[in-house]
């Protein structure tokens, strides 16, 4: 049979309310969870969506996200006989390309603001014309029947 877990919200509710009386830090593959002392039960901290044991990659984050989120500061003990670093980890390099995308997704969301705003000060000053919906349809009737002629 599988262990229930308690959300957060739960969570933070018990603690203001002085029913959790310890927490523990485990190790498991790949990271790091939390088991909360409620009474004479260990229930592990589970994620919102489903009833799994919530992970944290790094001791560091976990033990913040306890003071931060839970306003645990003291912690029982850390177990660390299960954990294990490579189970179902990304690699840097994973981090890697999600940050080079990230720059790149900036950076041309930065030139294109840059262009839209260029565009918007020729029309103010003059420089640039504002093109009409009917004179529009006629240049793209005209620029299609170009690209279709043989």
């Amino acid at each position: 049979m599988r262990t229930r877990t308690i959300d957060t919200p739960n969570a933070r509710r018990l603690v203001e309310a002085s029913v959790i009386t310890g927490a523990a830090i485990v190790g498991q593959p790949g990271g790091w969870s939390v088991t909360l002392r409620i009474g004479a039960q260990d229930t592990p901290l589970g994620t919102q969506r489903d009833d799994r044991p919530r992970t944290w990659r790094s001791l560091d984050s976990c033990v913040e996200y306890l003071r931060r989120e839970l306003h645990i500061v003291r912690i029982d003990g850390i177990d660390a006989s299960n954990y294990s670093v490579s189970a179902g980890q990304r690699t840097r390099e994973d981090a890697a390309a999600r940050m080079k995308a990230a720059h790149e997704a900036l950076s041309h969301a930065e030139w294109l603001q840059q262009k839209v705003e260029a565009a918007r000060a020729g029309l103010d000053d003059g420089s640039n014309q504002r093109i009409e919906p009917d004179q529009w349809e006629a240049i793209r009737a005209a620029k299609r029947r170009q690209l279709d002629s043989p």
